[in-house]
């Protein structure tokens, strides 16, 4: 793909949703960490209907802490894998009142340093929560899932196996990075999740389909 199909698909899905933000419901940068960690195998619709009653009564780490392993499992009992990632919530709380004043540090390493928090986790909460594009190394901020990842490889926007190469091959092949990396993130993720879908992608109402390099598209 050249980089005029990649401007044309950027420019596109920029003026179809202008301002696009995450669909996890948060009030603070701990409430989306906390949000994202719990995403991981689960959809953001599951995830907000458990943080809701949540966040209502544990908005900072020592208040999620309070609540202990049993009470954070009380209300994410819907969630998969949620026995794992209530332990998970508990001993990041622990480590943020420990180690970070009870702030979210806005640092990629200390951040990936909690755990249960991975690369894609703390991506997200630096560029959703602290609005950083970059940090002072050059090092861009773009969290890459299995959306993401399905969008750029089908389209030919960028290539990669693994979500971590992907990443990589993004930001190589994002022209005009000042403009289009902070959104791009979510620009990716709705498209792959409401169009460009798993099994049966919906080429047809698809806004990018003539500048999509796809070979089997469907009707």
């Amino acid at each position: 793909m050249n980089q005029q199909k990649r401007i044309a698909i950027l420019s596109r899905l920029r003026d179809a949703n202008p301002k696009p933000t995450t669909e996890l419901e948060y009030s603070s940068p701990f409430e989306l960490l906390i949000a994202v960690l719990l995403s991981a195998q689960a959809t953001d619709v599951g995830v907000n209907k458990a943080t809701r009653p949540l966040f209502a009564i544990a908005k900072t780490p020592a208040a999620m802490l309070a609540l202990g392993v049993d009470g954070v499992k009380h209300y994410i009992k819907t969630i998969g894998l949620f026995n794992t990632k209530a332990e998970n919530v508990i001993k990041t709380c622990r480590i943020l009142v420990e180690q970070h004043q009870g702030e979210v540090p806005e640092n990629r390493e200390a951040l990936e340093a909690l755990p249960g928090v991975g690369r894609k986790t703390a991506n997200v909460v630096l560029n959703t929560a602290f609005g950083w594009l970059k940090d002072n190394e050059g090092r861009y901020f773009i969290a890459v899932d299995t959306h993401i990842q399905r969008v750029a490889n089908r389209t030919g926007y960028a290539k990669g196996k693994t979500v971590e190469e992907t990443e990589q091959s993004i930001i190589k092949n994002t022209p005009n990075k000042s403009e289009f990396m902070f959104n791009l993130h979510h620009w990716l993720i709705l498209h792959g999740r409401y169009t460009c879908v798993a099994r049966k992608p919906k080429c047809g109402s698809c806004i990018i389909e003539d500048l999509c390099e796809f070979k089997d598209k469907s009707e």
